[in-house]
């Protein structure tokens, strides 16, 4: 099984950018972590990182990846293009958040992404992911 981890705008700056709220860990710590808990489950890996829409609606369009777990970022609250999307191909997307939207300011408590996700996990940092890494295990595969 393949998984693509996809992180739109802003996630490169993780580790320096807010990390009251998105923690201290940089992005290619999360992404290590993320890439070991995969391989533990002998599911392939890769990662791809764009601060723009239209690479990330590429990257959906064209991935060969069996599942995408995707953090869109801003997207989320924003991006009908990236919804139709996930609607439009054949490959599970699971929507992903280091913090907790419904804690967070009310425009950030909106997801686009959430109803064409199989799944999301939100709030809890590094753990959102692995536990999309868990729900693949026990669902997808």
């Amino acid at each position: 099984m393949h998984i693509l981890l996809l992180h739109g705008p802003n996630l490169n700056l993780l580790g320096t950018r807010e990390p009251s709220i998105y923690g201290d860990m940089t992005q290619t710590q999360l992404v290590d972590q993320v890439r070991q808990a995969a391989e533990s489950y002998a599911m392939e890996f890769s990662f791809v990182q764009s601060n723009h829409e239209g690479v990330l609606i590429d990257t959906l369009q064209q991935t060969t990846a069996d599942v995408v777990i995707f953090n869109p970022a801003a997207y989320t609250h924003t991006s009908i293009a990236l919804m139709d999307t996930i609607r439009a191909i054949k490959v599970p997307v699971i929507e992903v958040h280091l913090s907790d939207l419904s804690t967070r300011e009310r425009y950030r408590q909106f997801s686009y992404i959430k109803d064409a996700s199989v799944a999301s996990f939100m709030g809890n940092h590094l753990q959102s992911y692995l536990d999309a890494l868990q729900y693949i295990k026990e669902n997808l595969t």
